[in-house]
C-alpha cells in the first residue's frame, strides 16, 4: 500500500497553504493601497516598468546604443529612430532605455549602501549615547556643510570615474539623513518598557539593539529610502552632465544631457528632451510614491484624504 506524502508545513499549516495566503493578503494590501492612494499606486506601476525597462534592456532595445550612424547624425523622429539620433548618429531610444539601466542601479545600490549605513550609525549612537553620539553627531554635521552634489564631485573628483565610485559618492551624502532619521526614531523606541526590561536581564548592547529597537525603526527606513531615490537620481544625472559622473561612452540621462550641450550651444530639441523627460518623470514617480509609502506606514496619517 503506498504510502500518502504530506506537503512540507509552515507553522503548522502545508506550505502551500500558507503561499496562498500570503498571495492573497498581499494582494488585499495592493488593493487597499491603490484604493487609498491611486496617485502612489500609478507612482509605483510606472516605476515598476521602469525597473521592467532597466532588467530587459538589452532585449528591447531596437539598436546597440553605442553603435553610430554617420550619415543620421542629429535626425528627427523617424521609423527607423523613433526618438531621433544624437549627434554621432545613435539611436536616442536605445540609449535612453539602456540610461534607465544605470539611472536605476546607481540610485538603489546608493541608497542601500548609504541609507543603510546611516541607519545603522543612528540606532548605535541613539543607544550608545554620551561622547559616541557627541562624536558621531559633529562629525556628521560637517558632511551636512557640504551641498550633496559639492560633496559627491569630490568624492568622484577623488576616486577618479567609475560606476562603483558613483555608487559610493552619492551614498556618501545620504548617510547624515539616514542617522539623523532613524537616530530620532531610536531615541523613543530605547525608552519602551521591554527594551527596559531587556536591560535587567543582562541581554548584551548588541542584542538589544539587533532584535529590539532596529525593527522598530523598518517602517522609517522604507519611507526614508524611497523619499531619496529621486536625490540620488539627480545626483547621478548631474554628475554626468558635468562630465564627472559614470564616464562617456556609457549611456546615461545625465551624459546624454551634458553631450548635447557640449556639442553645440543650442543643441537639436530630442537630445536634451527625452533624457531631461526620463529623469523628470522617474524623479517624480519616485517622490509620489514615497510620500505615499509615508501615509500608508505612518500610523498619524492614516485616514487622510488620498492623493
Amino acid at each position: 500500500m503506498a504510502e500518502r506524502t504530506e506537503s512540507p508545513t509552515i507553522g503548522g499549516a502545508p506550505a502551500t497553504e500558507t503561499a496562498v495566503r500570503t498571495i492573497r493578503r498581499s494582494a488585499r494590501w495592493i488593493s487597499v493601497f491603490a484604493r487609498r492612494r491611486p496617485l502612489g499606486a500609478a507612482s509605483g506601476a510606472i516605476l515598476l516598468v521602469l525597473v521592467l525597462v532597466a532588467a530587459t534592456a538589452p532585449l528591447i532595445a531596437p539598436e546597440d546604443p553605442l553603435d553610430p550612424d554617420v550619415y543620421n547624425m542629429k535626425g528627427g523622429l523617424s521609423l527607423i529612430a523613433p526618438l531621433g539620433t544624437d549627434y554621432q548618429g545613435r539611436d536616442l531610444l536605445s540609449r535612453v532605455i539602456y540610461g534607465t539601466r544605470i539611472s536605476i542601479a546607481v540610485s538603489i545600490l546608493a541608497i542601500l549602501l548609504g541609507t543603510t549605513t546611516g541607519s545603522i550609525w543612528g540606532v548605535g549612537t541613539a543607544y550608545i549615547g554620551g561622547k559616541f553620539d557627541l562624536i558621531g553627531q559633529r562629525f556628521l554635521e560637517v558632511i551636512m556643510a557640504f551641498p550633496a552634489l559639492i560633496l559627491a564631485m569630490i568624492l568622484v573628483s577623488a576616486m577618479g570615474p567609475g560606476f562603483w565610485v558613483v555608487v559610493i559618492a552619492i551614498a556618501a551624502t545620504r548617510v547624515p539623513y539616514g542617522c539623523r532619521v532613524i537616530r530620532s526614531v531610536a531615541l523613543a523606541v530605547k525608552e519602551n518598557d521591554y527594551v527596559l526590561a531587556a536591560r535587567a536581564i543582562g541581554a548584551s548592547q548588541l542584542r538589544i539593539m539587533v532584535l529590539h529597537i532596529a525593527p522598530q525603526c523598518i517602517a522609517s527606513y522604507l519611507v526614508l529610502a524611497t523619499a531619496h531615490l529621486g536625490v540620488a537620481i539627480v545626483i547621478e544625472a548631474s554628475l554626468g552632465f558635468i562630465g564627472v559622473g559614470i564616464p562617456p561612452p556609457t549611456a546615461t540621462w545625465g551624459n546624454m544631457l551634458g553631450g548635447a550641450v557640449a556639442s553645440i550651444l543650442i543643441p537639436h530639441w530630442p537630445l536634451v528632451f527625452w533624457p531631461g523627460a526620463a529623469i523628470t518623470i522617474t524623479v517624480l514617480a519616485f517622490n509620489l510614491f514615497g510620500d505615499a509609502i509615508r501615509d500608508v506606514l505612518d500610523p498619524r496619517l492614516r485616514g487622510t484624504a488620498s492623493g
